[in-house]
């Protein structure tokens, strides 16, 4: 078996959500330093295919630019993979990724790129040997992958109201994203532990808004709230900072959503800067993911994957490596955006009182439309 085909296609779906602001397809908020958001959904899908006629897809998460990750696998990865047998996989990934790293590629686009690639390439080895990946990459810790629903902070009714939906639904975990201040980052956590009461699990992410004496002051207060972590509290790049917060608080701080490889983590993992990892595996791909769980496992730490602006591949291969690893704790979903993301599919992974229910569909578990994956393809 050889691949004989790989494509990539930029995508994007339309968000029937209103936006009060205008203009261009991509926008920075007013407050803050934060990060330049797509007004859609916006990711890029990998479809390879072999000499034996097995399709395998996968997902570089492209929140924003997804052209930019399309170009990469058109230019550099797929001449590196044409004509490679698929089940070298681990080769494929390592050769891609030294293929740019001494010109300073080794993380960002180009490795979202790769990532889809690898996720595709595990799609079609389970394909090829009737197996689910989890299966092929090292067999089912779980049968069950429990997870926790993200919401809004803007009020404190608001944030009750939407998380009382979700607790209903069956999620036993809510995280609240916010960029306010302490005291309505309180405020807002405070309503909805009212709301859900104590046995329900809340998590906060400030999207590494804050500093670390601010931060610091804020876990205080959301310690008192029972809140099990807080997430990207400050900036990605100060892990020495990321170690003073962590040592400071009893509760623990979770991040990583950024990293892509186990080199960055390195560091990370030895000086304590976090109690829980967040690999992305839509960043990361499948096999690197594995190896960023096993390299946590060894220092003690849970993996909690994130999801954030991920499409239903990137759920889909979360799904498949949350069920392979030791020292999985949680796993992010979307619930209000996941029947958007699942539009490309005639069959995905439903969600069953909180969580996904593994089988033993071959592959990633999901069927791709071709035709509707053309329809949401943007030049």
């Amino acid at each position: 078996m050889k691949i004989t085909q790989v494509e990539a296609f930029a995508l994007r779906f339309q968000n029937t959500k209103p936006s009060a602001q205008q203009g261009s397809d991509y926008f920075l908020p007013e407050e803050g330093w934060r990060s330049i958001y797509a007004r859609h959904h916006e990711t890029m899908a990998v479809r390879i295919t072999t000499s034996d006629g097995i399709v395998g897809y996968g997902e570089g998460q492209s929140p924003v630019s997804p052209r930019t990750s399309k170009t990469v696998v058109e230019e550099l990865c797929c001449p590196i993979l044409i004509g490679k047998d698929p089940f070298d996989v681990e080769y494929l990934w390592q050769r891609m990724f030294t293929a740019m790293r001494e010109r300073g590629h080794y993380t960002g686009f180009f490795i979202d790129a790769l990532a889809g690639c690898d996720i595709a390439l595990w799609d079609i080895i389970g394909q090829a040997t009737a197996k689910p990946v989890h299966k092929v990459l090292g067999g089912r810790y779980r049968d069950r992958i429990p997870l926790y629903a993200g919401i809004g902070g803007s009020t404190p009714e608001l944030a009750a109201a939407q998380a009382s939906e979700y607790v209903s639904q069956g999620y036993g975990g809510l995280k609240i994203h916010t960029t306010r201040g302490r005291e309505e980052i309180l405020a807002i956590v405070a309503a909805v532990r009212e709301q859900v009461g104590s046995q329900v699990a809340l998590m906060v992410d400030v999207h590494t808004q804050y500093s670390v004496p601010d931060a610091t002051l804020l876990g205080r207060g959301l310690e008192k709230l029972g809140v099990m972590w807080l997430e990207s509290p400050t900036v990605p790049e100060d892990i020495p900072g990321q170690a003073e917060l962590t040592r400071a608080l009893d509760m623990s701080v979770a991040i990583g959503e950024w990293t892509r490889t186990r080199f960055e983590l390195r560091e990370v993992f030895e000086r304590r800067a976090c109690d829980i990892t967040m690999p992305d595996i839509a960043r990361t791909g499948l096999t690197e993911g594995k190896r960023i769980a096993s390299l946590a496992d060894t220092y003690n730490i849970p993996v909690t994957p994130h999801i954030g602006g991920g499409g239903i591949l990137s759920i889909a291969a979360t799904i498949q490596f949350s069920a392979t690893i030791p020292n999985f704790l949680l796993m992010e979903h979307s619930p209000d955006g996941y029947a958007l993301k699942g539009k490309i599919t005639t069959r995905k992974p439903t969600v069953n009182d909180g969580a996904f229910v593994l089988d033993d569909t071959p592959g990633l578990g999901v069927t791709i439309d071709p035709e509707a994956l053309a329809a949401f393809t943007i030049d």
